[in-house]
């Protein structure tokens, strides 16, 4: 189940903030300015995960550095995978498995074969090339909170029988509010909200790629 979950959690992170948009190409080109303008983004997820019929928390920390396109994941729920630690970048997809003490490094391009949920870590902190590998479209735009809420979902390009992202983003703060992610057959996996969004925290990449130094580290 780990890695159902770990590889896949987030191409959709890719798309989260954005503005007053007409089309997907639109929110990919506006989330690709802002996050050049960001030097750092932080928020946490929290919802739930179900996977084999059973419903688990999820709370999952994220810290990245957009120019970079390196970001880091910590989890605390579910209990399976608390202390485990995710660290992707344009180049390989390093794991952190607590349990075992041991790292895996997966190229991007293993990653997103092997995303069980159809999303993979190769286009984190990048909404431009989000789009290269994905198909984004534009779902639906309404009015909430006094602001205008967008509606996108991501199709990988290369696993069309993987399953699909929705992300919903204000246009109150040009800050996400919620990710979905279903499976091939179409079935809710994953339902999470979006908060402590935060930029210009200070964070450093170095701070961003530590792992444990004595874990067991694995080639895949």
């Amino acid at each position: 189940m780990k890695k159902a979950v770990l590889l896949p959690l987030t191409a959709a992170l890719a798309l989260l903030p954005q503005a007053g948009a007409q089309t997907a190409n639109d929110v990919l080109y506006k989330v690709d300015q802002m996050q050049k303008n960001a030097r750092d983004l932080s928020f946490r997820l929290t919802g739930r995960l179900t996977m084999g019929g059973a419903g688990q928390n999820m709370d999952v920390f994220v810290k990245t550095i957009p120019a970079r396109e390196v970001v880091r994941m910590e989890f605390r729920q579910p209990q399976s995978l608390s202390g485990d630690v995710i660290v992707s970048d344009r180049k390989e997809v390093r794991q952190y498995w607590s349990m075992s003490n041991q790292i895996t490094v997966t190229g991007v391009g293993n990653a997103a074969r092997q995303a069980g949920l159809g999303l993979d870590f190769s286009q984190l902190g990048s909404a431009a090339n989000l789009g290269s590998n994905y198909n984004v479209s534009l779902l639906s735009t309404s009015n909430a909170g006094g602001g205008r809420l967008f509606k996108l979902q991501a199709k990988p390009k290369t696993n069309p029988q993987a399953g699909t992202a929705h992300v919903w983003v204000t246009d109150r703060g040009w800050r996400p509010t919620r990710v979905q992610m279903f499976g091939p057959q179409g079935e809710l996996m994953v339902d999470l909200n979006v908060g402590n969004f935060s930029t210009n925290t200070g964070v450093t990449e170095a701070q961003l790629r530590s792992l444990p130094r004595g874990a067991r580290v694995v080639q895949q």
